[in-house]
């Protein structure tokens, strides 16, 4: 019960960390922040990473002045929130199933 208790709280956490950062740089892309910022550019070297598996699958428009709306980053935040969401009731019904064996 325990370790699956942390590991329900290390895969919430982890993904609380990833959504917020890849949520901060949608929201910095939309705004059109400086790359010139030192901020900006640690979120989207950070971000790079999480993002690779989905870049390319959709344009990324540009809007007025500049501002871009990158959809491969909306797509990995539901990507990550539903593998978190199976990871944890995988972990869920393998605690009930070995409860019920006993």
């Amino acid at each position: 019960m325990f370790f699956s208790n942390l590991l329900l709280f290390l895969i919430d956490f982890v993904t609380g960390v990833v959504e917020f950062l890849i949520g901060l740089r949608l929201v910095l892309k939309l705004f059109g922040a400086s790359t010139q910022a030192p901020f900006v550019v640690w979120v989207y070297e950070t971000t790079a990473p999480l993002l690779s598996p989905f870049q390319g699958m959709f344009p990324n428009p540009v809007l007025t002045d500049g501002l871009i709306l990158e959809f491969s980053a909306l797509f990995a935040l539901i990507a990550y929130a539903l593998l978190s969401y199976l990871l944890s009731t995988l972990i869920r019904e393998v605690e009930y199933l070995s409860r019920r064996r006993r």
